[in-house]
């Protein structure tokens, strides 16, 4: 390694910018890499060195060859970091969930989501799983508890695997549930999905008033395009939907609340997180 770049001592490991100097890579993709695909030293020690090892480097220089090779950044980091789970294989995360294990919960999720991206992942496992959940509520089962969990790990997951991306153009993207409105999840994986293409969204999360918003949104530079999520009819607004128009943006709504409430003829339907991502991009 180049004189200066040794790291603080042999046993801890190699800084950031000495394994960065020795792989010929910058080190904000090298950070990149450590926050999205988990390769390297854990994100969760505040105000400490994160060093690297032998071993995280010999799985860089591995990942650095599936690129060259044609891989994707994502799917080179899979290959490396070992077997994938099986898709949509629900039950493992559901035993988990109902017995309460928080961290096999995170980590089998985690795997999916670094394994087969946001939307695979919601689509084929976590919508399944809820779904079994509210059936086995349904069926008399007191599980409302397993349901919140697993919505809180989704969550925590998907701000590590996908946080916010690097870049510096400015977002123009605004998700919110409307007034009343507590169901932030799926504007919480909507978040995720579009930051897995670069595209940066300002999360306003559960309950936004419609003051709230419209200040936000004047915060903009230019138009925002706008999520509105309602999981139930009577938090649907469409004094919302008017207010973010006049205001000059996009308006998208999502959930089963809009269902069957008549919206302006400028309001657009999202009716999947596909169809929201495939729009908004």
């Amino acid at each position: 390694m180049p004189a200066g770049s040794a790291p603080a001592s042999a046993a801890a490991g190699y800084t950031v910018r000495a394994v960065a100097e020795r792989l010929g890579i910058p080190t904000a993709t090298l950070r990149s890499w450590n926050r999205r695909y988990d390769i390297g030293p854990p994100q969760d020690r505040p105000g400490k060195h994160r060093l690297y090892t032998a071993a995280d480097i010999a799985l860089l220089e591995r990942m650095l060859t599936l690129i060259e090779e044609g891989a994707s950044p994502a799917g080179a980091a899979a290959a490396v970091r070992g077997p994938a789970p099986l898709l949509g294989d629900r039950f493992p995360l559901l035993a988990a969930a109902f017995a309460l294990e928080t961290r096999a919960a995170t980590a089998y999720l985690d795997a999916h989501f670094r394994s087969f991206g946001v939307v695979e992942t919601w689509d084929r496992l976590c919508r399944p799983a809820f779904a079994d959940i509210v059936a086995r509520q349904g069926a008399g089962e007191g599980c409302i508890d397993v349901e919140h969990l697993l919505s809180w790990c989704i969550t925590s997951v998907l701000h590590r695997t996908n946080p916010p991306p690097d870049t510096a153009a400015p977002t123009s993207v605004v998700l919110a549930c409307t007034s009343g409105e507590t169901h932030a999840l799926p504007l919480e994986v909507l978040r995720a999905a579009l930051a897995e293409r670069g595209v940066g969204a300002h999360m306003l999360g559960a309950d936004v008033p419609t003051g709230a918003l419209t200040d936000s949104l004047a915060r903009h530079a230019r138009p925002a395009a706008v999520v509105l999520w309602s999981q139930q009819e009577s938090t649907a607004l469409t004094s919302a939907v008017i207010a973010c128009l006049d205001a000059g943006s996009r308006v998208f709504v999502g959930g089963p609340g809009w269902d069957a409430v008549l919206l302006p003829d400028a309001a657009r339907r999202v009716t999947s997180l596909t169809d929201a991502v495939d729009q908004l991009l």
